[in-house]
């Protein structure tokens, strides 16, 4: 065997694929399985997003681009915001990448080596947590607690960050949770990071579209005192059903965005061209798709917590935001992971166990209703059964 790099051992992985194989696999034998697991919205991507690929293929976009993406797509990615947020950003700030993943990667390879102190949310995407790791530098939870409706503590994060501290990841709306983290908590985080000036924030609003109950999102970029040391995270993978389509987007202070162009030059040269030209039309086309799987998601959402609530030893309190529900399962007497596992493989219902998600998601399971409102309710019925009958 090849001797790898010390670092290879520490880098983690999303068991969110892992759940998804074994729930492929179950199926293809046979075994009738409804996943709730995997974060991916079932709708298709909007038929004018599709067209607008196929086009550019045909009009001869086969090439490569410049590294940071197409302007006409960066000068659509800040209008999207202008639009939507309030903010104007400069086509010159935004990089356009493969995916959401790829802002990460960029974010922590530059702030993380041993020695450095990186703080990120837990639970929160596995991926935060793999990547710190990799680079040497010690992670830091911020803990999202049930209590606080799933949103960050600006007093806590506040009181984790040492003269150590290089970079602090804050992700709302959140995966896993559906936190949202209300403007009151940001303007506080916001105030107390003034006395922290080698803080450089990572905010991954992935979801920041995704709002339910009249809930609104409010975006980092909205606060001028920090955005000489804040990154942007965004793309179309949720907002458009565009997670194979691979594209992403990330808005940069000034002194990091040509670090972020060579890292760029040197791992993945440029985005995929058609799907470029196809985000230009997601962005600047019409919404109508977005609102209707919006309003679908939210329909499935109070199916799943009213349904989760009434199952024997579980709570769930109603997200508002993402795709995703986070019931506390302590009541059942099960470990989370362990239930995950039974549940999947007795049950045929594919969910993922909260301490895939980090420490603090002991005691909870995430459910994605990105799935059909009826086989919601036959994986409710099942887990209701199994949970009768197979108490801990």
């Amino acid at each position: 065997m090849p001797a790898l790099v010390p670092a290879f051992a520490r880098i983690g992985e999303e068991n969110a694929f892992a759940v998804l194989a074994r729930a492929t696999a179950l199926a293809q034998a046979g075994r009738d399985v409804i996943n709730l697991g995997i974060g991916q919205p079932d709708m298709p991507t909007p038929p004018h997003v599709v067209e607008a690929a196929v086009k550019a293929l045909r009009d001869g976009h086969h090439g490569y681009t410049p590294a940071t993406g197409i302007l006409p797509l960066r000068e659509a990615v800040s209008r999207d915001i202008l639009r939507r947020l309030d903010v104007a950003v400069s086509p010159e700030s935004v990089m356009i990448v493969p995916g959401g993943k790829v802002t990460m990667f960029m974010a922590i390879l530059m702030f993380g080596e041993p020695g450095a102190e990186i703080l990120y949310p837990d639970p929160g995407f596995p991926i935060y947590r793999s990547m710190i790791e990799f680079t040497g530098a010690t992670p830091v939870p911020i803990p999202i607690r049930e209590r606080n409706g799933f949103a960050f503590s600006a007093e806590e994060t506040l009181g984790l960050i040492t003269p150590r501290t290089r970079l602090v990841i804050l992700n709302s709306p959140a995966n896993p949770t559906g936190g949202v983290t209300p403007k009151a908590e940001i303007d506080r985080l916001v105030a107390g990071l003034a006395a922290h000036p080698q803080v450089t924030v990572l905010s991954d609003e992935i979801y920041g579209t995704m709002t339910y109950d009249g809930e609104r999102h409010h975006s980092l970029l909205a606060y001028p005192e920090i955005r000489d040391r804040l990154i942007y995270l965004d793309g179309a993978s949720k907002t458009y059903a565009m997670t194979g389509w691979r594209l992403g987007w990330s808005v940069w202070p000034a002194p990091l965005y040509d670090a972020a162009r060579k890292l760029a030059v040197n791992s993945f040269s440029c985005v995929n061209a058609a799907t470029q030209w196809a985000g230009i039309s997601a962005l600047d086309g019409p919404q109508d798709a977005v609102a209707a799987m919006m309003a679908e998601f939210d329909r499935r959402r109070l199916l799943v917590v009213e349904g989760l609530n009434r199952l024997p030893g579980v709570s769930c309190i109603t997200p508002k935001g993402a795709f995703y529900a986070f019931p506390n399962i302590a009541g059942t007497g099960w470990k989370a992971k362990a239930l995950a596992s039974a549940l999947l493989e007795e049950a045929g219902i594919a969910t993922i166990g909260g301490p895939d998600f980090g420490v603090h998601g002991e005691g909870y399971l995430r459910l994605s209703y990105a799935n059909s409102a009826e086989n919601i309710a036959r994986a409710l019925e099942r887990m209701g059964a199994f949970l009768a009958e197979r108490r801990a």
